[in-house]
């Protein structure tokens, strides 16, 4: 009888999104959490399209600010996926949540958009569980994270700039 293969779990990509550039944060008036996209970032936005052109993608999730949600809007369109809210990637909380997301993602191909402070936290703690990680220490408006997973592990961040 011949050996038996271990089954490998899949691999699969993760793809974590900065929000694109939205309207100033002291300018604004209204609810922080409904301040949209500049008119940059809505074109920022519709060139994420070209970014992700060619990949799978299975699932788009987003924080429920009304710039992550605009964000992924052109890419939900172009895919014809429905983009799902989830708290975990808000912004000024713990990390521990979104990481927990991500982990139940490991093997899935899915977009995550976030903000400037649960991007690089995200990365750094990964980084200090192992993953290797290739770019700069920091997450502009408009750029991806791409994280691709071995194994079941995260193993692998490389930086891609805002699709200016």
């Amino acid at each position: 009888m011949g050996k038996r293969k271990k089954a490998s779990q899949p691999l699969g990509t993760l793809y974590l999104v900065r929000h694109a550039k939205a309207g100033e944060r002291r300018t604004w008036n209204g609810d922080d959490r409904q301040r949209p996209l500049s008119t940059r970032g809505r074109r920022q936005a519709k060139r994420l399209v070209a970014v992700f052109g060619g990949h799978s993608i299975d699932r788009l999730l987003t924080s429920p600010y009304a710039r992550c949600r605009q964000t992924l809007e052109p890419l939900a369109k172009n895919r014809g996926l429905e983009i799902e809210e989830r708290a975990e990637l808000e912004e000024l909380i713990p990390v521990d949540g979104a990481l927990k997301l991500i982990r139940k993602l490991v093997g899935s191909n899915a977009v995550l958009c976030s903000h400037g402070d649960m991007i690089p936290a995200i990365i750094d703690r990964l980084q200090q569980e192992g993953m290797e990680v290739s770019g700069p220490a920091e997450s502009k408006k408009g750029s991806v994270w791409v994280i691709k997973a071995e194994e079941g592990r995260l193993v692998r961040a490389t930086y891609l700039p805002p699709p200016d």
